[in-house]
């Protein structure tokens, strides 16, 4: 199996994961059947399946939650396969991203929308959680920017939002349009995005308007002055095939219906994200307290070939600064392994030690330290090239035989003279292979920067996969992959041109 084959199926096996964890769950037919309740990979969608899995199990029907499945795509599809069969959901989602394509979705009642689909909806929580924009309320006074449309004054501002939000109908692209904005917005993870703000490393970020820490953050919540944003009223999905032979069910589940305000469902996704209570304590003591249960747009025209070029020199920029940082001291250090075998069963103890650590932990474990972006991936990519660029270079330097070495020295040549006009040239295969290994590694370990704002081919892969958009996955994977294919092909044309090993 080549490398680059390897890369494809390391793709292609992210993505198969990603769809069959949502295909986890079966339908229910009958009483005995446990009900099977989705939720999007958010702290309100767990909670909100939470409630209406415990609400159920309370009333004596079996009941499972599927949590955390994914994004608003996955879900949908989740529903309509029956894969699951009921999932919490939001209006304005609904209109302009899942219908979207749907004539009059804007328009037409949203029960007549949903029946040509098969699916119905309960009345709505009493809520809604809109998308809405932020800063951190002292940079926001600075600039006396209070409104959307006060952005257009400060082309500069960093823009950070979730790479669901960054690709979706009713997000950053007609966001961008509606308002002419100037800048550019760069995908990450949502939570990592608050951190981000706090540190200063971005200025504005996409918000939930019930998100705890809007308040926990002090921030200032940037007035929609064009009306751009729809509501987004949360209410619970189910098929309709489904509910005709389990009415039972969606009854009881219409029990919460009007049940959550905006201050309710704020206070309890602060109970989780700020005061770490699990979800299931969190519903259970609400259902306990509020109904006495034993606790028990058209999207716009992207220009595809800007944004290719766009994350492509993102990609290069991390793998070669990464690339060549590794270089500077792998090198070294695998010429220091192989002159002193004490000291490399050490240095490769530690470089192998580092290799093992996962990489979105490696990610997350450095923004304390470098804030979020470009920095951080460059630095966790540097740590990963580092193993086989140094083993290879010791393995090559202590293959060269021993007779070559002592004819060396019998000609009087100095230990720098030796290493740099016999040794490293018979072992720069070996190095070669080396650091092949280490760029194909980086190309596809590059992909996870987009998690944390650092843009490249993981930005539409990120976005693809929540979105369940094939799309957009191979919108960065098929650049990936090519961008493997090259690299191998310029490997191989150097090597041509080394000597052959003792």
């Amino acid at each position: 199996m080549t490398r680059v084959s390897g890369l494809l199926f390391r793709f292609v096996g992210l993505i198969a994961a990603g769809l069959i964890f949502t295909a986890t769950a079966t339908a229910g037919k009958n009483s005995s059947t446990p009900v099977v309740v989705g939720s999007k990979n958010f702290t309100e969608s767990v909670l909100l399946g939470e409630l209406a899995t415990q609400l159920l199990i309370a009333r004596g029907i079996p009941a499972v939650h599927r949590e955390a499945l994914g994004g608003s795509r996955i879900l949908w599809n989740a529903l309509q396969r029956g894969d699951i069969d009921v999932y919490p959901e939001y209006s304005g989602t609904l209109r302009f991203e899942l219908l979207a394509n749907v004539v009059e979705a804007t328009t037409a009642p949203l029960d007549k929308l949903l029946s040509g689909e098969g699916i119905a909806a309960l009345p709505p929580f009493g809520f809604a959680n809109n998308y809405a924009m932020g800063m951190a309320e002292p940079r926001a006074e600075g600039l006396h920017i209070t409104r959307l449309s006060d952005l257009l004054r400060h082309a500069g501002l960093k823009i950070g939002v979730s790479n669901e939000f960054l690709h979706r109908a009713d997000g950053w692209p007609g966001l961008k349009a509606a308002y002419q904005l100037p800048q550019l917005a760069t995908g990450l993870d949502h939570d990592l995005a608050y951190r981000g703000l706090v540190e200063g490393d971005l200025d504005v970020i996409d918000l939930y308007t019930t998100d705890a820490e809007i308040s926990y953050y002090n921030l200032r919540v940037l007035v929609d002055d064009r009306s751009y944003f729809p509501d987004y009223h949360a209410l619970l999905l189910y098929r309709a095939n489904w509910a005709a032979d389990r009415p039972e069910v969606v009854g009881l589940l219409a029990a919460l219906s009007g049940q959550l305000s905006e201050v309710d469902i704020s206070r309890l996704n602060s109970l989780q994200k700020l005061d770490k209570q699990p979800a299931k304590e969190v519903a259970a003591q609400f259902l306990e307290n509020r109904l006495k249960l034993a606790p028990a747009d058209v999207r716009p025209q992207s220009n595809l070939r800007k944004e290719l070029w766009i994350t492509t020199s993102q990609q290069l920029f991390m793998v070669g600064v990464s690339m060549f940082a590794a270089l500077l001291l792998a090198l070294p250090l695998g010429v220091l392994a192989a002159k002193k075998p004490a000291i490399g069963r050490l240095i490769l103890g530690l470089t192998g030690a580092v290799q093992t650590i996962p990489s979105l932990a490696l990610l997350v474990f450095m923004i304390p330290l470098l804030g979020i972006g470009t920095l951080p991936a460059i630095v966790a990519l540097f740590f990963y090239s580092l193993l086989p660029i140094l083993r290879n270079t010791e393995a090559g330097l202590s293959g060269i035989s021993h007779e070559l070495q002592e004819t060396a020295v019998a000609l009087g040549l100095s230990a720098w003279a030796r290493l740099w006009q016999i040794e490293l040239p018979l072992a720069s295969r070996t190095i070669l292979a080396g650091i092949k290994t280490a760029a194909v590694i980086n190309i596809g370990t590059a992909t996870l920067g987009a998690l944390i704002g650092a843009g490249g081919y993981g930005q539409p892969i990120l976005a693809g996969i929540r979105l369940d958009d094939t799309g957009l996955i191979l919108q960065g994977a098929i650049p990936a992959v090519l961008m493997a294919f090259v690299v191998q092909g310029l490997f191989s044309m150097v090597e041509k041109k080394l000597p052959a090993s003792s």
